[in-house]
């Protein structure tokens, strides 16, 4: 079934054959599962759940796994956009509005695995959040662990925005007890109202610390993502420092932060929210984001320093808890004196 009347890109009068490819052909022909604050939900026969993470940037992970496409909790800085035109969608809107729901994710993985080396870690939820909304009904995530908890060896990284991750915690500990497993829990602010207008559908911070608290409480490994880092909007000292202090109150194990980077979709939705909600930073952003998507050196390895330095002072990374030693935090912690 087409979604002609949803999606008018996808429209042909003529009733000719079809004629997008790969991932653009097979989102036209996703079935409506339901409709929500303006956003609409889709089925996606995908063929393949494991992907190689292809980067010229060194990644602490091989794999990626990502349970949907788009995502619902529509963070005005998030790079994931550009994801969307793989399907032809250009607005980059759409990422937050129509998102995709993976079918048979359990059986894919099953049959991919055998495709992971030793020493290869996979990375759940690096485009989409795994525990936004759609993953209450429709428990995608759920099902990819569940097949996780059958086989041992592997090392997994999980990072959301969602305390919804307190719903798998025994789950979690089945995977745990015989992989690697690490969950990386993403707060960018403590600061409630400046959260709700960055990151307008996601989760308070403090329901996501209770969820670091509660992860860390059940031994599992967890640490504090403060990514990205917002210029002039998240950046001074004092706030990152209170995200440091919280993190260690929660029994965090390590926190990591890097600087926010603009791709050209990202920049097309994040520089309209400044001139609405910061319009003296719009100037700013032009300048530091013109012709390029990273942050120079002479702002990123500052911003690396003091979190090592507040790292070091509230003792993270020291709590001499019986758990493995994955590579992901490991070397998240070297990159930011280099920060990619």
């Amino acid at each position: 079934m087409q979604p002609a009347a949803l999606f008018p890109i996808f429209e042909n009068p003529a009733k000719a054959e079809n004629p997008l490819v790969g991932i653009a052909r097979l989102a036209s022909e996703g079935a409506p599962l339901r409709e929500g604050h303006n956003v609409e939900y889709f089925t996606l026969p995908a063929k393949s759940l494991l992907n190689r993470c292809v980067s010229g940037r060194q990644m602490p992970f091989t794999w990626t796994i990502n349970p949907y496409r788009g995502c619902e909790f529509g963070c005005r800085y998030c790079y994931a956009r550009y994801t969307h035109e793989f399907m032809e969608m250009r607005d980059g809107m759409e990422f937050e509005q129509k998102i995709y729901v993976k079918q048979h994710a359990a059986e894919l993985l099953r049959q991919e695995l055998r495709r992971v080396k030793p020493g290869e870690s996979i990375a759940l939820g690096t485009a989409t959040d795994p525990y936004q909304p759609a993953e209450k009904r429709y428990e995608v995530t759920r099902g990819i662990l569940e097949e996780f908890a059958r086989h041992r060896g592997f090392e997994l990284g999980i990072v959301t925005k969602s305390n919804l991750v307190v719903r798998d915690l025994e789950l979690l500990r089945e995977v745990a007890k015989i992989n690697e497993l690490s969950i990386h829990v993403t707060i960018t602010t403590l600061d409630t109202e400046l959260a709700r207008i960055l990151e307008p559908r996601a989760p308070r911070p403090d329901l996501r610390l209770d969820a670091v608290r509660a992860l860390a409480e059940a031994g599992l490994r967890v640490g504090l993502s403060c990514s990205p880092v917002v210029p002039g909007i998240t950046d001074a000292p004092k706030d990152l420092e209170a995200l440091v202090h919280a993190a260690a109150g929660a029994g965090a194990d390590y926190v990591f932060a890097n600087p926010l980077f603009l791709k050209p979709c990202s920049a097309a939705v994040f520089l309209p929210f400044l001139e609405q909600h910061f319009p003296h930073l719009v100037n700013n952003y032009r300048s530091r984001y013109r012709d390029r998507a990273f942050l120079p050196p002479a702002y990123r390895k500052p911003i690396g320093q003091l979190v090592a330095r507040l790292r070091e002072k509230y003792k993270l990374g020291r709590r001499g808890r019986a758990a493995y030693a994955t590579k992901w935090h490991a070397q998240m912690f070297e990159e930011q004196l280099e920060l990619f």
